[in-house]
């Protein structure tokens, strides 16, 4: 059958509207050939079955050739569409309404469009392509309203990247209610991999840095110190102010490091923030 949508008949009605709907909702669509509203509503339910794209099915019901099914569920008039989850009808309406009317229904018992980003990029972490689960994870943090949970993870992935002021960032705008033992876990997480990044070579580098900042070779070294420990946005901040009194400072090698940080970074809004910087200065 059609992963989306089927048809339902006598001897596999037990299966399609109790036992399916203890996996997903099922999505019952009771109609009839004679049945004008149900020909223009039903063209509405196939196209949301397969934009949802299996988060629900969508069972169709012929009430004439299975009225025992349409009376035991109380159907009184067509078209009538019903919610089953867990063997159970728990939504539905009557008549043909439009298509904005029926997915406010059907979003009140349907997984958000944000908490599938969040599987895919799971699947991606178990991977280990953190980058990648990283943009879907920024996009689902966006989708989801700033869900502090979602917000969490992204800073999980941060510290996979070696992105401590990134993740630090993240965390802050973790209001106290939201502050669990994840967010806890994570914070000690972030403490521990600032300490050992903070290395001696760093640490010299800064106070040269600090005393002279207008060594360009010292804030090169730097930058390439930060884009090696998890502080990409330093290293652009140091490398675009090195970029800007020479561009083509040490034979281009200031202007490669930016440009490397930037595609390690990929669609990330980090990237984007400091590719219209460059732009500005080369163009």
């Amino acid at each position: 059958m059609n992963s989306n949508i089927v048809d339902v008949t006598a001897q596999n009605a037990q299966q399609i509207l109790i036992d399916e709907s203890r996996k997903r909702p099922v999505v019952i669509d009771f109609w009839a050939e004679w049945c004008e509203p149900c020909k223009s509503l039903m063209p509405v339910l196939e196209k949301l079955a397969n934009e949802y794209a299996g988060k629900f099915l969508l069972a169709r019901v012929n009430a004439d050739e299975l009225q025992p099914i349409a009376q035991q569920l109380g159907v009184r008039s067509l078209p009538t569409v019903m919610i089953m989850i867990d063997g159970q009808p728990v939504d539905g309406f009557s008549g043909a309404l439009p298509e904005i009317e029926v997915r406010a229904v059907l979003d009140k018992h349907l997984p958000a469009a944000w908490q599938g980003l969040i599987e895919q990029a799971n699947v991606l972490m178990g991977q280990d392509n953190f980058a990648a689960a990283l943009e879907l994870l920024l996009q689902a943090y966006r989708e989801s309203g700033e869900d502090s949970a979602v917000g969490i993870g992204v800073a999980q992935v941060y510290l996979h990247l070696n992105r401590c002021d990134d993740a630090e960032a993240m965390l802050q705008k973790v209001p106290m209610v939201d502050q669990d033992a994840f967010y806890q876990q994570t914070l000690a997480q972030l403490e521990l991999k600032r300490e050992a990044a903070t290395s001696p070579e760093m640490k010299a580098l800064e106070q040269q840095y600090a005393t002279n900042p207008d060594d360009l070779a010292v804030a090169h070294a730097l930058a390439v110190q930060y884009s090696q420990n998890g502080k990409p946005r330093d290293a652009l901040e140091l490398l675009l102010k090195v970029l800007r009194k020479d561009l083509n400072f040490d034979e281009g090698a200031a202007k490669k490091a930016y440009m490397d940080i930037l595609a390690s970074l990929g669609k990330d809004p980090l990237a984007v923030e400091f590719q219209r910087k460059i732009y500005t200065l080369l163009y």
